[in-house]
């Protein structure tokens, strides 16, 4: 979402691709990929090219003697290349996310690269009610309390608050209610956030 707040703010053409979409099984299709985006990125600029998860294609490179292990290298080569190559990017910008920083290749991090680190933290007490706030907004509500709502949701991302509102709009269609209610996001919140943290929690231990 900040990354395209920003075109719109610039006047520019929003490209969105996710590393997952780059990690390709057969040989040379996910650096055929980058170069396609990047070329399209250069007709329609000024342009920003938006890369989600790229942790999934720009992790440390590793030599295992796999197929799949060499596509991921190759691909991430021309992501380089593409960076800072021969051919001049022009008016293109670049902006990728991650949750996990730790696992990317240094390579992508040095000057002229992704030389600029935003950490954007979950949203505060403030944040979160404007986001549900803003996710509620056409829903037809019943004895809810948005303080309540706001210090349930502590710790959760915009992403997080809107699942939590779709779940509860779920919850009331399938009890063929009228309105939402406070229990109906109370459930979804117990479905979504508490049931995944205990399977991922009874998951280490499998």
């Amino acid at each position: 979402l900040v990354a395209k707040a920003v075109a719109h703010r610039a006047k520019a053409t929003f490209i969105r691709m996710s590393g997952s979409e780059l990690v390709q099984k057969y040989i040379g299709e996910g650096a055929r990929l980058v170069r396609d985006v990047f070329d399209m990125a250069r007709e329609k600029a000024p342009s920003i090219v938006f890369i989600d998860e790229i942790d999934s294609v720009g992790s440390r490179r590793t030599y295992d003697g796999t197929t799949g292990s060499s596509e991921v290298n190759r691909t991430m080569v021309q992501l380089l290349s593409e960076l800072d190559g021969f051919d001049a990017r022009g008016d293109v910008k670049i902006v990728a996310a991650t949750n996990r920083i730790d696992l990317l290749d240094p390579a992508l991090l040095r000057p002229g690269r992704f030389d600029r680190i935003i950490e954007i933290p979950s949203p505060d007490a403030e944040g979160r009610e404007e986001i549900l706030k803003i996710h509620i907004r056409n829903m037809k509500l019943e004895n809810v309390d948005i303080d309540e709502l706001v210090e349930m949701t502590d710790g959760l991302s915009g992403a997080e608050l809107k699942a939590i509102v779709t779940e509860a709009g779920m919850f009331v269609i399938r009890r063929k209610g009228k309105a939402v209610t406070m229990q109906d996001f109370r459930d979804a919140y117990n479905k979504l956030i508490i049931k995944e943290s205990r399977e991922e929690v009874a998951g280490m231990f499998v």
